[in-house]
Formats: C-alpha cells, structure tokens, sequence
C-alpha cells in the first residue's frame, strides 16, 4: 500500500525501527498474501492466504489508530483506502467460495 509509505515517510525519526517499520511490513503483507494465494490450486489455500491478508489489513487499522492518537499524520486517506481493500478482500474471498472449480 503506497500510502502507508508515503504516511509513514513523515513520522520521527525514532520510528523508523518501531512503527514505521512495523506498519509498512504489514501493509505489503496484504499484497504478498493476495499475490501468493491468486496462484494456488485448491479454495482452502487461496482462502487461508486471504484470511492472512485481511489479519495484516486489521494490523494496519491498528497502526493507523496509533499514527492518529500520537499526531502523526492525518489518516482519514489512508482508513478510506483500507476500508476498500477490505472490502474488495471480503468480495474475493466469496467469490471464492461460492464458486464451483
């Protein structure tokens, strides 16, 4: 998620080993499991990678709610975008599901 860099970039100094580092690693493991799980053959896999997906999309919920509380940044962009993702990770999932392959 090229927000979460771009928020991230912002923050002090002295994150850069703490929340910085942390919630960027968690916003490209959404991305890594979608990616991972689109090319395995079974629903069982593909499922359990997206469910990996959406735990680090609840981690960056939590990081942005941390950003916010300590003055940071601005976050409502970054909620917006996450909400979407979700959402599309939530639609994906029962597609996946629901279908008959």
């Amino acid at each position: 998620m090229l927000e979460v860099y771009r928020l991230s970039a912002a923050f002090p100094k002295y994150e850069i080993y703490g929340l910085s580092s942390q919630f960027r690693r968690a916003a490209v493991s959404i991305a890594a499991n979608i990616a991972e799980g689109f090319r395995k053959r079974s629903k069982a896999d593909k499922i359990r990678f997206l469910n990996i997906a959406q735990g680090s999309v609840e981690e960056c919920r939590y990081y942005l709610i941390l950003t916010k509380d300590l003055g940071y940044s601005d976050t409502s962009n970054a909620n917006f975008i996450l909400q979407e993702v979700s959402k599309l990770l939530e639609a994906y999932s029962r597609g996946i599901l629901n279908s008959d392959y």
